[in-house]
């Protein structure tokens, strides 16, 4: 195992924060090779990444093993299986994966999903934005799915920041408790709500691309049912009715048409009217619904997520995608 001296060498000659990664992975087996080559072709290397396997049961551990017999700064770290499965699993094993970090001097920890692909720069470029804003606490850049799919900067804010990679600065982290264990899940956005809410920046940088190499949502679920899922964690996140309906809208002129949009819209209401415990406090679901409503003003002004940003300096939240 490296020594701290040997650890601290690593980022030093970049100038750059030293950073640690922990991937949240349950039976990742066809991706996670992949995204193992992006990080270790990196021009900026972590000091460590603990890959949390939760309770993969079909080759996950195995592939992450060969690779960290290889690079002493991968380590697998295997969770039992979970009779229960829930969305806080993922806030469980990356806290796992954090836990394994102690004693190292990181001033940066990265959420990094297991089917995740990207170019060799591009932990040096986030962390470059980092060292060039103390205030931002939590970045990240768009990804474009097999779907071909991708962030449209007239409807999405550049302040959500994709949990498929979530680039935190060790003291915002810290100041927000890390991942909250919401079973409903949307837990990287109630990370960057919470971030925000106590004057932290969070920002999606366009000028990359990561490849996520599935449809969002569909691991263990099919495209509708992941639509519908996701409507529902809307409401529970707190997410306003009449962004909703405009998010409903656009999602049904993207195929599957009209019942893509639906699925979404059906899972937002039949949420509203089970009475769906909201994990979000009501003060950041507030937060939020003000977000959405200067986003849609700046929708109908012509302005894109990417051009408030950049002129403003403004920052609201939502991804209406």
């Amino acid at each position: 195992m490296m020594d701290e001296l040997q650890l601290e060498a690593r980022s030093a000659g970049s100038g750059l924060a030293a950073y640690v990664l922990v991937t949240p992975a349950r039976n990742e087996a066809q991706f996670i090779g992949q995204t193992i080559e992006a990080v270790v072709a990196q021009t900026v290397r972590p000091l460590k990444w603990a890959i949390v396997s939760d309770g993969s049961t079909d080759g996950t551990d195995e592939i992450v093993s060969r690779y960290a017999a290889e690079h002493a700064w991968i380590e697998l770290v295997r969770m039992p299986e979970r009779t229960e499965r829930h969305f806080a699993g993922k806030a469980l094993a990356v806290r796992a994966g954090a836990e394994r970090m102690v004693g190292l001097p990181y001033e940066v920890i990265a959420s990094l999903d297991g089917d995740i692909a990207f170019e060799a720069d591009h932990f040096e470029f986030l962390l470059r934005k980092l060292k060039g804003d103390a205030r931002l606490g939590i970045v990240g850049t768009p990804y474009r799915d097999t779907a071909n799919e991708t962030y449209d900067f007239r409807f999405v804010s550049t302040d959500h920041v994709s949990g498929a990679c979530q680039v935190f600065r060790r003291t915002c982290w810290e100041e927000i408790g890390g991942y909250a264990l919401s079973k409903g899940g949307a837990i990287d956005s109630i990370a960057t709500l919470t971030a925000r809410s106590k004057g932290w920046k969070t920002r999606t940088f366009p000028e990359k691309m990561a490849l996520h190499h599935r449809v969002v949502g569909t691991a263990e679920n099919s495209q509708m049912k992941s639509r519908f899922i996701l409507g529902k964690r809307d409401w529970m996140v707190g997410n306003s009715a009449v962004w909703q309906l405009f998010r409903g809208l656009r999602q049904m002129t993207q195929r599957p048409y009209v019942v893509r949009g639906a699925a979404v819209m059906a899972g937002y209401v039949w949420a509203a009217c089970t009475g769906v415990e909201r994990p979000v406090p009501a003060e950041l679901r507030a937060l939020r619904r003000k977000e959405q409503m200067e986003q849609l003003g700046r929708f109908f002004r012509g302005k894109t997520g990417a051009e408030s940003a950049a002129n403003t300096g403004e920052h609201s939240t939502q991804a209406a995608r």
